[in-house]
């Protein structure tokens, strides 16, 4: 056994598992007082887009597109990532047989990593997988989904049309779930923070990836915009679940970041 072991736990989430299991509960207590919420908590989704930083800043956002996703017959979930700490050429797989979280061991899907090292731009570079924006994902995924195999995708200077064609591989799998993190704006005031973060929404929301670059500064743009191409391709429909950013938690309007969480649903599904 090869273990992807924790890298931030203790920092950007609760080292313990009742710890964790006590934020999901209030998250979710909060969640569940919102009437609006149900018809979109009901959808039907195997590609989420959700933030990356300590659960005190947004782990509601994210606790809320995990959940919806754990509402399919997923058994298997691709976390998406930007590199933070590494500068990497590419795209880097975890090639590993096992993702540690403080609920449990993930298995990885050691047979879905060989299909994506065959693909453009996909290596195994075990520097990179000491990344906090796939990390922080893999509780969720083992709180709600426990049974589900996983596998880390951490890029750097990637091109986001290899990106979109492995989302497009992915989902053409029935039970393959495709994660994307990314945190908006960074350190701007809240006015140009919800400024800038609606650059990145709009885009979203139309699929428009020329819209990305005029003015979002989402740290996972490359992973965003793969995620969009492949979305127009399978003809996807996207969901704004939550904004908000991190003076909601901090009460600090000088110096915020952004987060969303986004659901694409499929067409057939999509009343």
């Amino acid at each position: 056994m090869s273990i992807r072991k924790t890298a931030v736990a203790g920092q950007f989430y609760p080292a313990g598992k009742e710890d964790i299991v006590k934020m999901f509960e209030h998250f979710n207590k909060a969640l569940d007082a919102h009437a609006d919420m149900n018809s979109l908590l009901s959808q039907h989704t195997r590609a989420v887009i959700v933030p990356h930083a300590g659960y005190v800043y947004s782990g509601f956002t994210a606790n809320v597109a995990i959940r919806v996703l754990a509402n399919q017959d997923i058994r298997r979930v691709v976390v998406i990532g930007p590199s933070h700490r590494v500068y990497l050429k590419g795209i880097s797989v975890s090639e590993y047989t096992g993702y540690e979280t403080p609920l449990g061991t993930l298995p990885i899907d050691v047979a879905l990593v060989a299909e994506l090292k065959a693909m453009e731009g996909v290596h195994f570079f075990p520097e990179a997988h000491r990344e906090h924006s796939t990390e922080v994902q893999m509780p969720f995924i083992k709180y709600y989904m426990p049974d589900v195999s996983v596998v880390e995708l951490v890029y750097g200077d990637a091109d986001p049309r290899n990106i979109a064609d492995i989302i497009t591989y992915l989902l053409e799998d029935i039970h393959t779930a495709v994660v994307i993190s990314t945190d908006l704006s960074h350190y701007y005031d809240i006015e140009k923070a919800k400024r800038l973060d609606s650059i990145c929404l709009d885009a979203v929301m139309r699929l428009d990836v020329n819209e990305l670059h005029q003015g979002c500064e989402a740290c996972g743009k490359v992973g965003v915009e793969g995620m969009l191409l492949a979305a127009r391709h399978k003809g996807l429909t996207p969901h704004i679940l939550d904004y908000r950013t991190s003076a909601d938690a901090s009460g600090d309007k000088t110096q915020v970041v952004g987060y969303t969480s986004v659901i694409f649903t499929e067409e057939d599904h999509h009343a």
